[in-house]
């Protein structure tokens, strides 16, 4: 590969969180070049505007300094030289998230695109990039983990030189360095790895195993992987933390330390099921959005916002394949996937703004409501991840049940892997459906008229009686009942619908959310505030609803509360508790057990 394009990046100050990065153009534009960074990273739908943690920019041609002039907050152009270019600059790195970089004496982690200048109108180009440890003998332990194809000559784990096809392929490839511990295990024929930053006593056998049951699944379902030469999981982990974003051979996660699994682990506990979870969410979309995504993203745009109205199929599907690749594999039993699929649909049943936003809406204007969300988000939009797998899993049970269990929504999805994802073309909004006609002869459309493009609830009661699971509703202690278990015997305690989340404050009980019609909504108290006394007695997170067992529904209680630095009393008329926490009954007859086999193991028949 011939490289007109070379970089060189060093984490050149550690203890100042502070990357060094020379791009070497060998042929500029005679017109004088033009490099820009990109505004967002694909995957997560903000702007972020990277280009703000470039600290100092140069340019030098034979030895001569550049005038380099700042055409807009992302953009730049260096003076017209015969070349090569060199340009250097350095870039602060202390965003310690899947998005962007982050540099310190324990370790280095970036994604390219928060890094790496692209050069205008040679954004196709094959490039080069020199990957360097700090100097210094306390780093020279360190290790370098991505999938970017290494150089001939370069071993695994190393520093050193890396290829690029382009500078998409460039920035899809995130590189964590430092003394991380792996684990490797094989999926296809293809190598894969978890490594591990941060102190921690995981059991590394154990979850490999546990991934490498989930990652053979999705594999089943689509017939092979894309092409690649291994696949890394880059898991850092935190006292508190995560989150994950997928690039085309690797993924970025963040977890907290309570989440790994520990030799003592007899079965997978809840922290542990939701960390499989996101692996398994974030290695499916290695088909779902990587390669199978909307037309807008071919190519990405990535200096300013592309709008699309199918986040809910590469989201929402995914989320509903995540976990269903759980049960699948065998890492968790039938009733632990009813237990996290009723948690799910209690959260869309808790957000009002199901009412206000569909989930085409929801997708579109990911950009603005979506990931920024504030204090009012469960009143205003609904998320076209949690809500979305819910409508992929009603899609799924309404093709079986239409084709009497011969169809399903892993036939579509390998119909649009197999004539989509592998041939780069991108999806409209009338393909999905258009899919569903031509694979199963099922015409879907006023389906996802009615249930994608407007407010109405999803038909999950009836669809998942066909499966002889029976969805049942019960009253929620608090809005931290997430739901998913039946209501408990002999339980005496009363609830109320307060409708507000709390968090824990030094003085009391904030306020973090209010739900409309809720009693705190009702009585004027608001998203910030905090509670410091229900009928003059001393109120935290902990104890609010200790202290309401003295009252019953529509008892008025006096609750103090501070507002800034104003202290106010508000009255509470207290409502009886919405049935709002979903779980489900199971019907074990022998017809219906038959029919949910089918939908809780993968489907291996493709319809051509």
């Amino acid at each position: 590969m011939t490289t007109n394009i070379e970089y060189v990046i060093t984490p050149s100050k550690p203890n100042a969180h502070l990357f060094s990065i020379q791009c070497t153009i060998r042929e500029p534009d005679p017109n004088g070049q033009i490099v820009w960074l990109p505004a967002w990273i694909p995957g997560s739908y903000m702007i972020r505007d990277f280009a703000k943690n470039i600290v100092t920019v140069c340019a030098t041609s034979a030895n001569r300094q550049l005038k380099v002039s700042k055409l807009d907050k992302q953009t730049w152009q260096c003076e017209a030289c015969a070349g090569p270019l060199q340009i250097e600059y350095t870039v602060y790195a202390w965003d310690l998230s899947v998005r962007s970089a982050h540099l310190d004496t324990t370790h280095a982690f970036f994604n390219g695109s928060s890094v790496f200048l692209a050069v205008k109108g040679r954004e196709d180009s094959p490039v080069e990039v020199q990957i360097n440890l700090p100097s210094g003998n306390e780093y020279q332990q360190w290790r370098v983990a991505t999938t970017l194809t290494r150089k001939p000559g370069t071993t695994l784990f190393a520093a050193g030189r890396f290829l690029a096809s382009n500078y998409e392929e460039l920035i899809d490839h995130p590189v964590e360095m430092g003394t991380f511990t792996d684990a490797e295990f094989t999926v296809a024929g293809i190598p894969h790895h978890i490594v591990i930053t941060g102190k921690h006593n995981a059991d590394m056998s154990r979850m490999a195993q546990d991934v490498q049951k989930i990652c053979q699944t999705h594999v089943d379902m689509f017939g092979g992987l894309p092409e690649m030469q291994r696949y890394v999981f880059m898991l850092t982990v935190l006292d508190n933390g995560y989150g994950g974003l997928e690039h085309r051979s690797s993924t970025a996660l963040i977890c907290s330390r309570t989440d790994l699994p520990t030799s003592e682990m007899q079965k997978p506990s809840e922290k542990y099921m939701t960390l499989l979870g996101l692996f398994s969410h974030e290695y499916f979309h290695t088909w779902n959005i990587k390669q199978i995504k909307p037309e807008v993203f071919i190519p990405y745009q990535l200096q300013q916002e592309s709008y699309t109205t199918l986040l809910w199929a590469f989201e929402g599907i995914t989320s509903y394949y995540d976990d269903l690749g759980l049960i699948r594999s065998g890492v968790i039993n039938e009733n632990e996937y009813f237990e996290i699929l009723g948690k799910n649909i209690t959260r869309v049943l808790r957000t009002g703004g199901r009412f206000k936003q569909s989930l085409t809406e929801s997708s579109f204007e990911a950009w603005t409501k979506f990931y920024k969300q504030d204090e009012n988000a469960p009143n205003a939009i609904v998320s076209y991840y949690a809500k979305g797998a819910l409508f992929a899993m009603c899609l799924d049970l309404e093709i079986r049940k239409r084709s009497n269990g011969t169809c399903s929504l892993d036939h579509v999805m390998q119909h649009l892997w197999r004539e989509f994802g592998q041939k780069n073309i991108g999806l409209r909004d009338e393909t999905i459906p258009d899919v569903i006609r031509s694979t199963t002869s099922i015409d879907l459309d006023d389906f996802f008229t009615q249930y994608l493009s407007t407010t109405i609830d999803l038909p999950l009661a009836d669809l998942l009686s066909y499966m002889g699971v029976k969805l049942k509703l019960r009253p929620s202690a608090s809005l931290d009942d997430a739901g998913g278990t039946p209501p408990k015997t002999n339980d005496t305690v009363k609830y109320f619908n307060l409708g507000a989340k709390f968090i824990q404050d030094n003085l009391g009980a904030r306020v973090q959310f209010v739900y409309d019609d809720g009693c705190i909504q009702n009585a004027g108290i608001s998203a910030g505030d905090i509670i410091v006394a229900i009928n003059n007695l001393k109120a935290n997170k902990d104890n609010i609803y200790t202290l309401l067992q003295a009252f019953n529904a529509n008892d008025t209680v006096l609750c103090h509360v501070f507002r800034r630095d104003e202290l106010m009393a508000f009255h509470i008329t207290l409502g009886n508790a919405v049935e709002d926490a979903c779980y489900f009954d199971i019907d074990d007859q022998v017809e219906k057990s038959g029919l949910r086999h089918a939908w809780l193991k993968t489907s291996t028949n493709t319809i051509h």
